[in-house]
């Protein structure tokens, strides 16, 4: 970086020659004007760094020079020095937005201070998420070469989120590629831990036992709809990440308090219809099928499979007792997000309303299908940034307001859980399988009766039955791609390989697509 150009308006300038030259011997340059004329002028023919400007200056004031300056150069940061400390003069240099302001006589701790504040802020805060990163590295890579408990993983699923995200703020190209190796080796380990531990959870066996999808309604709503004065609203965002919520989180955060921050276990595979089934059902896919020949809809098979969700949440609650008035809403377009804001006070009658929303889902979707959506999420940045956009013009921010609104001022207990029912991954690494032509076309899991396949690269069930699959026939397999492999035909391979590569997919094993959050929050 070069050096740093101030400039130092006031009418009194050569009285503070001191502080020009202590400034100087910390090598920044400094300009000097004694009046707010020859200041505009000075900026428009130079280029400065930051500005102080004396408030109380004869002429040109500099109240009306700090206007005059955010008009032509709104991103040039101002430090305001004044005599006086009237709270209508902070109001009036505030409100033009000064990034500072110091009380006269200042002396030149405070100056540096000042300029380090807004111009070496930056980098400070880049250099110590660098160095804190550097120190964290080392312990998550300790904890990466023990057998780790499902809640352990968790724990370092989140600090490569919260690491990814602070070094996206830092922008230093050499740790992100350092933790993406991180994760990388992380997600390796994972796989490793679902292929031996995946079983013993679906049994419920032993201490290491994660909340899946078919437990969330017994384990976390219905204990809230307990209480009798509670209205619920589960508001279930298709195809969520842990780490688009997060940068959702602080929009939220401004109309509800968060109680609890969870993340739970998406079945296998993860996708819509068997984990979201999962979810309303309350039983695993094979169960689903034997109790509702007449909904369940098999991969091969042709129609809608999410069409009974409704249906199977309704079951669910009987089944458990839960005798409550519900309501069940699927978003799928901006008309229904839009009546939905306008049906929220109606929606206050019912103890329970759950609202699906499929917009993440389909942008992942889309993005494989167009070209601007490719250009728009080209990397997980992009994509929390596409998401984190649409969220904050989206009906349901719309509806997240209705609800803290009238949760306020109802009288009853209002409580919102946000959450999902899989993630996605960014699929890089093609995997070479060969099926029959019943063979399923998720390019993250395979169901077939004759696969073949690079063993290195999947997890393989050879019968169904010990996971709570159905099978389309009796010698039906599953294969689930590992990490960030996805399933390309040997036939036009070059074709379809760089046609997916880099796209979001989910049906397989990954932190990113399994380990998803469950969020409990209450009006504020």
């Amino acid at each position: 970086m070069g050096e740093i150009q101030i400039l130092w308006v006031d009418d009194e300038i050569d009285l503070l020659k001191p502080h020009v030259i202590f400034l100087e011997d910390k090598g920044y340059g400094v300009s000097t004007a004694n009046n707010g004329d020859d200041a505009l002028a000075m900026i428009q023919e130079g280029q400065f760094d930051l500005v102080f400007l004396d408030e109380n200056m004869p002429g040109l004031s500099g109240i009306e020079t700090l206007e005059f300056i955010k008009n032509s150069n709104p991103d040039l940061p101002v430090i305001m020095v004044t005599k006086s400390e009237e709270e209508n003069l902070m109001d009036d240099a505030i409100g033009a937005k000064i990034s500072d302001y110091l009380i006269k006589p200042v002396n030149p701790k405070q100056i540096l201070l000042s300029i380090k504040k807004n111009i070496d802020q930056a980098r400070l805060v880049s250099e110590k998420i660098t160095s804190s990163y550097q120190q964290d590295f080392r312990n998550i890579g300790m904890s990466l070469s023990e057998d780790l408990s499902y809640e352990e993983w968790v724990e370092v699923h989140k600090k490569l989120i919260y690491w990814e995200l602070e070094l996206g703020n830092a922008k230093d190209e050499g740790m992100d590629e350092v933790l993406r190796m991180q994760k990388t080796e992380a997600n390796n380990l994972f796989c490793r831990k679902v292929e031996s531990s995946y079983t013993s959870w679906l049994r419920g066996s032993g201490d290491d036992q994660p909340l899946m999808s078919h437990n969330l309604f017994n384990q976390k709503v219905f204990p809230v709809l307990e209480n009798p004065d509670t209205v619920l609203f589960f508001i279930l965002i298709d195809n969520l990440r842990f780490d688009q919520w997060k940068i959702l989180s602080p929009t939220i955060g401004e109309y509800f308090r968060v109680e609890s921050e969870e993340v739970y276990c998406s079945i296998l595979p993860t996708a819509t219809q068997f984990s979201r089934n999962a979810i309303f059902a309350g039983m695993m896919p094979a169960e689903i099928e034997r109790e509702f020949p007449e909904f369940w809809v098999n991969d091969i098979e042709e129609g809608g499979k999410n069409m009974h969700e409704a249906e199977f949440l309704e079951a669910q609650l009987q089944r458990y007792g839960k005798n409550v008035k519900f309501s069940y809403t699927k978003i799928a377009n901006l008309a229904k997000g839009k009546k939905m804001v306008e049906n929220i006070a109606n929606l206050m009658a019912n103890r329970l309303n759950v609202i699906v929303y499929n917009f993440v889902d389909m942008l992942s979707h889309a993005r494989t299908e167009m070209e601007v959506i490719k250009e728009l999420a080209g990397d997980e940045a992009a994509y929390r940034s596409l998401t984190s956009s649409w969220f904050d013009h989206s009906p349901l921010l719309g509806s997240l307001r209705r609800i803290a609104e009238l949760g306020g001022s109802s009288g009853k207990q209002v409580k919102l859980i946000i959450t999902t029912d899989h993630g996605t991954i960014r699929v890089k690494a093609p995997s070479k399988l060969i099926g029959d032509r019943n063979t399923t076309t998720n390019l993250r899991y395979k169901q077939g009766k004759s696969l073949t396949y690079e063993n290195k690269d999947v997890f393989d069930i050879g019968n169904p039955d010990d996971i709570g699959l159905p099978k389309s026939n009796l010698s039906s397999r599953y294969v689930f791609a590992k990490e960030d492999k996805y399933f390309v035909y040997p036939n036009n391979y070059n074709y379809y390989m760089n046609f997916f590569k880099n796209t979001f997919q989910h049906g397989g094993i990954s932190m990113e697509e399994m380990l998803i959050p469950m969020i409990t929050l209450t009006p504020k």
